[in-house]
């Protein structure tokens, strides 16, 4: 049941290869074709972002998975997954990660994520990640358009991420689409032990940032309390407040 209910792992013991199908590969294609030929950052790039997108929700059987085929002590000289490249140097790294990837893995990142419609909620999401390096310098910091940005990207970055804040402006008393799409697709790979904070701009109505901040919390994430609006493009008063958001989401974070 990783990935697909007729995922199976088929073992060829006269040269210990593990036929691993869905499970540690990647949307990935290298002319080299195995592990020790390829760009290493690139590699597990890609294969992080793989394990994120589709794997995420399925992490207590990862584990359980691994540690049982670890269990057999088999000897292992190669894996080849069914798509992606061939791991055959220390082909057992890529189990370990795996094993780090499914323990609610975290890196020292905060995730930006907005979309705007006259650059209003764009200036408070950069407002916020000034604020953040006012108390927090170490913290790596990523801040996407949602609706300029690849999905699969995205979604890389709050699985390496420990806090994420979503912004919009309210449109027909809703938010826009783009930023819609991806918090449900957020919501469905169940992250854990992630905190989170909605902002929003508006020129009537103003419900984006109580509607982020409803499915934040329906993505299991901790979010706080401090919500910043905006009528209209932020003033000085809004940028302040965005930035003091930021502050103490850095100290947060240290």
């Amino acid at each position: 049941m990783l990935h697909w209910p007729d995922t199976m792992f088929t073992y060829y013991s006269k040269d210990a290869i593990l036929f691993s199908n869905d499970a540690f590969g990647q949307h990935y294609a290298c002319e080299g074709m195995f592990n020790d030929k390829a760009d290493q950052s690139e590699l597990y790039q890609e294969a992080l972002k793989y394990y994120a997108n589709i794997l995420t929700p399925f992490s207590p059987q990862v584990t359980r998975k691994i540690n049982e085929v670890l269990a057999m002590n088999l000897p292992l000289n190669m894996i080849c997954p069914s798509h992606g490249i061939i791991w055959r140097q220390q082909p057992e790294q890529i189990v370990h990660q795996y094993l780090e990837w499914a323990d609610n893995y975290q890196e020292n990142q905060i995730t930006i994520l907005y979309d705007t419609m006259w650059d209003g909620t764009g200036k408070m999401a950069e407002s916020i990640k000034k604020g953040i390096k006012q108390t927090n310098d170490d913290v790596v910091i990523k801040l996407y358009n949602v609706s300029r940005s690849d999905m699969n990207d995205v979604i890389s970055e709050v699985f390496k991420s420990k806090f994420v804040l979503a912004g919009s402006p309210t449109i027909n008393r809703g938010i826009l689409s783009a930023m819609a799409g991806i918090l449900e697709v957020i919501q469905g790979l169940k992250f854990k032990n992630k905190k989170g904070a909605a902002f929003g701009t508006y020129g009537w109505s103003g419900e984006s940032p109580s509607l982020l901040k409803e499915s934040l919390e329906k993505c299991g994430f901790e979010v706080m309390d401090d919500v910043v609006k905006s009528l209209w493009n932020p003033n000085e008063e809004v940028v302040e407040n965005c930035m003091a958001l930021g502050r103490k989401i850095g100290e947060d974070c240290l």
